[in-house]
Formats: structure tokens, C-alpha cells, sequence
């Protein structure tokens, strides 16, 4: 199911259109992905899922999607919000259809930051749990890949196409999440080499220890004192790499895995 929120009018675009996975949180890396593109001229679509977060510990934010299109708008950028729930196989394709209808062209950048993370080891994870991260960490990650790979039209003999997928390098304690995010690595890397002649490109980005209010006081403070840096990465931080690649100038960049931690042990 997929439902709008605070969409703008749809003139004919002069900038080009992104579509941002999982912003459903204002501090959220998502969110800060939409703003850093809307700043350097993008148009955003972006998705969020309210049931997810109403489960989790930080609970869901009352207005978040009207608020983060609001800021977008403020930016400059044309935006629209949809409510999708990515564990139903047919929202890949009614996202995009709702991105185009909205915003009134083809999407040019898929940046996918959604996720399913629920804590559980090997003895504990539910089938119920373990099929629910696949579907929408691996399986909507695909299905909204390949979604654009069919819609995708480029110029021939350039390079501007843009898939980008958030990932992490979480296992023990956490085998659902991990494992699926493994899944997703080796699935828009695959898009690296399947979407090349469309002129596409695709990598996927690990951001590291980003606290996004899912953190303890203590884990914290280990995190910190395992980075270099000596403190956290911050959502601004991974949307600047997000940016530079779906940049002209990050073209170049094709089928990697890149870490932005700022050197956190692992």
C-alpha cells in the first residue's frame, strides 16, 4: 500500500528527480541524504513506512514526512512523500509510478536507505523476523532496482544514471539485518555490471556508526572510543558521499563497496 503525503505540483522538471528510500525520521541518514541533494539541485521523492518506526524503541514521529517535504520545499526542490510499505512485493513499481506522476519525469538517482533492523542471533531470530529483513532489506531492494533499470533512459555513452544503497557490516547479535544487507551489497553490485550500458551506476555505501537515537549510552562511548575521529558519523556526514556520487564528477566510481566510518574498528 502507498499513500501520498504533503506532494508538490508537478511542473515540467529542470532539475533532475532522486528517489530516497526510508525518511521516515527527521534525524534520520535518509533525511539527511534529502536535504544534501535538494541543496546541490535535485528533486526528491522520497518513502517512509510509519508502521516500522511505531514498533521500534524510538517510536514514530508525528508529522515527519510533511515537516522533511516541507524543509526539501524550502530548499528549492520539488518533493513528494509516499507511504510504502516495502514487505509487498507490487510497491516497488507503484512508488516510481507515484515519483514520475508527481514530480513529472523519470527518476534519475535511487537511493535506497530503508531497513528492517530488529536485534536476534542465530538461536533466537523467528522465521517470521528472518523472512521480514529479507523481504525488505534484499527483496524491495531489488524489485526498486530493477524497477529503474526498466524505466531507466539515459544518454547513450554517458554516465548518468545513479543507484546508491546503504549498507552495514552488523552480524553478530544481529543475523537477520546483517545477512540481508549481505544480500543487498551483492545486488546492486550486480546493477554495477547488469545496468552499465544504460549508462548506470551503482554502489553501495557503509556509513558506520551513525547514531540516529537507536544507540545506548554505552555502546556510544565504545563506538567513539574505537574511532579515530574520536566521535560518531553523523547523517551529513554519509549524505556528502551520497552526493559526490550522484554527482557528474563521482561517475568514475562504479561498483564499489565504501566505508564512511571515519575509521571505526571493526
Amino acid at each position: 500500500m502507498t499513500t501520498t503525503a504533503q506532494p508538490s505540483p508537478a511542473p515540467a522538471p529542470s532539475r533532475p528527480i532522486a528517489l530516497i528510500t526510508g525518511v521516515g525520521r527527521s534525524i534520520g541518514i535518509g533525511a539527511g541524504i534529502a536535504r544534501r541533494l535538494a541543496a546541490s539541485g535535485w528533486d526528491v521523492a522520497f518513502t517512509y513506512w510509519t508502521p516500522y518506526d511505531r514498533r521500534m524503541e524510538w517510536g514514530a514521529e508525528p508529522g515527519a514526512a510533511a515537516s522533511i517535504a516541507q524543509e526539501l520545499a524550502e530548499a528549492g526542490a520539488r518533493t513528494t512523500a509516499i507511504e510504502a510499505d516495502l514487505t509487498d512485493p507490487d510497491a516497488p513499481a507503484r512508488v516510481f509510478d507515484e515519483a514520475e506522476q508527481r514530480l513529472g519525469g523519470p527518476v534519475t538517482a535511487l537511493v535506497l536507505s530503508h531497513a528492517e533492523s530488529v536485534d536476534s542471533g542465530l538461536l533466537d531470530t523467528t522465521v517470521e523476523a528472518f523472512d521480514r529483513h529479507f523481504a525488505v532489506n534484499s527483496r524491495a531492494s531489488w524489485l526498486l532496482i530493477r524497477e529503474y533499470g526498466l524505466r531507466f533512459r539515459g544518454e547513450p555513452g554517458t554516465a548518468t544514471g545513479r543507484i546508491v544503497a546503504l549498507t552495514s557490516d552488523h552480524t553478530v547479535g544481529n543475523l537477520p539485518y546483517g545477512a540481508s544487507k549481505g544480500a543487498l551489497d551483492r545486488i546492486t553490485l550486480a546493477a554495477a555490471h547488469e545496468l552499465a550500458h544504460l549508462g548506470v551506476t551503482a554502489n553501495v555505501v557503509n556509513p558506520g556508526p551513525v547514531d540516529t537515537g537507536w544507540m545506548s549510552g554505552d555502546l556510544r562511548e565504545a563506538l567513539v572510543r574505537g574511532t579515530p575521529l574520536g566521535r560518531l558519523g553523523t547523517p551529513r556526514d554519509t549524505a556528502h558521499l551520497v552526493d559526490f556520487l550522484c554527482s557528474p564528477e563521482g561517475q568514475w566510481i562504479n561498483g564499489q563497496l565504501l566505508k564512511s566510518n571515519g575509521g571505526a574498528a571493526a
